[in-house]
């Protein structure tokens, strides 16, 4: 069945009868608990969610609609309330997002055409996300030149106002005939009924059941962001925006460019140099510390090293040390019988850990501290070494070492 939302995805009203109404069952997992009646109504403008396109959001009458889903040629519109058997119910749409999906959708046809037909990077699949979407390519890479000239190429495209229009295929059309449409997903195992192609004026011809603009200009224009390995092998995600989406990102770039202009108090063309400055100048300044902590942990390890008596356990936390402070503590002190709980980074956060001791004890102790602490490490010999998260429960360590030396 097409969709009157696939007939024409411009309507934003639309007056349908309900012809089922069901209580969810248990096995359906819907995010929201309260959406627990599935209806069907004899036709919508709500799109169900498939080939890669979300769905829409919306209300029935004055119920929201927020998850729709296909189910072979039927729609099931999840809510909350009940809604009777062959009652009319006026559907409105979330047109915002509605647009958006399909100013993505139809770029992302036209992405794959571009791709497919000028760079030899077919199309294997795609995901509409939130905030930006991709196409995954069969390929292994995709050079900076390629992605400039593709860019170039979508837009000069979409200046020109390709028509995009919809062509219905008898479900009995013959296989040699849908051969010659291209399709990234391919229909559904449950597919019934007729067969729905997109056609870009000159350009593409692609089954698919999602909602898309018009024209080419409707999609104001298209730009790609950058690519990352996909889990397949020899395969590549290329990140993209189309229409609004590059608007609202440009706002927030702006918008960002003009905290850093207060912040460090120079030109937006002066960003990237200054902060190169910042960096270094952090850097040597983060090296001198650790110098200087360096030279602390040799002291610390002296004074130690004098006590009369010398104790039985020692602990020492250095929340802007990192981990060459404690070899250097204990490299200074040497071979010693006392126990020592050394730690650095974040005082309730983060940080790292060291036990040093007998082997017994270390044994004994090592795995209890590291669970104490939250983290994860690992002993060998008179020595523990561990990545912890939960800094603030040193006291809790220091009470179980004085428990256990108490108790030896």
């Amino acid at each position: 069945m097409v969709f009157k939302c696939q007939d024409n995805s411009f309507l934003k009203e639309f007056t349908s009868t309900v012809i089922a109404c069901n209580k969810i069952n248990a096995e359906e997992v819907i995010e929201d608990k309260n959406q627990s009646y599935g209806v069907i109504l004899e036709d919508t403008i709500l799109f169900p969610e498939g080939g890669g396109q979300p769905c829409d959001y919306g209300f029935l009458n004055d119920i929201p609609v927020r998850k729709v889903l296909r189910r072979e040629d039927q729609a099931i519109h999840y809510v909350s309330n009940p809604i009777e058997i062959g009652t009319t119910v006026k559907q409105t749409i979330d047109w915002e997002r509605r647009f958006d999906h399909m100013q993505q959708h139809s770029g992302q046809h036209l992405l794959s055409a571009v791709l497919e037909q000028h760079f030899n990077a077919p199309t294997v699949s795609w995901w509409l996300g939130e905030e930006s979407s991709y196409v995954e390519l069969d390929t292994h890479s995709l050079s900076s030149d390629v992605i400039k000239q593709a860019e170039n190429m979508v837009n000069e495209l979409i200046r020109e106002g390709r028509k995009v229009s919809v062509t219905i295929y008898p479900k009995n059309t013959p296989e040699n005939i849908l051969n010659e449409v291209r399709s990234v997903k391919g229909l559904p195992e449950d597919h019934k009924g007729d067969i729905r192609v997109i056609n870009i004026d000159g350009i593409d011809s692609n089954m698919c059941c999602g909602t898309h603009v018009n024209n080419l200009s409707q999609l104001q224009m298209l730009k790609l962001l950058h690519t990352e390995k996909s889990k397949r092998k020899d395969k590549v995600l290329l990140h993209f925006l189309c229409g609004n989406r590059v608007l609202k990102r440009l706002e927030t770039c702006i918008d960002r460019e003009k905290q850093l202009t207060v912040l460090l108090n120079n030109h937006p063309a002066q960003h990237c140099d200054l902060v190169e400055k910042l960096q270094k100048n952090v850097k040597l300044l983060n090296k001198n510390l650790q110098s200087a902590l360096k030279e602390l942990a040799l002291s610390d390890a002296q004074k130690l090293k004098n006590s009369q008596p010398l104790p039985k356990y020692f602990c020492l936390h250095r929340k802007d040390a990192e981990i060459d402070f404690m070899n250097t503590f204990i490299r200074e002190l040497g071979p010693t019988d006392v126990f020592l709980f050394l730690s650095v980074g974040d005082e309730k956060k983060d940080g790292n850990i060291m036990l040093y001791g007998k082997e017994e004890t270390i044994a004994e102790l090592g795995t209890k501290v590291c669970d104490l602490l939250e983290g994860k490490g690992a002993g060998k010999g008179n020595t523990f070494r561990a990545k912890v998260s939960k800094m603030a429960k040193r006291k809790d360590v220091e009470k179980l070492i004085i428990e256990y030396f108490n108790n030896h």
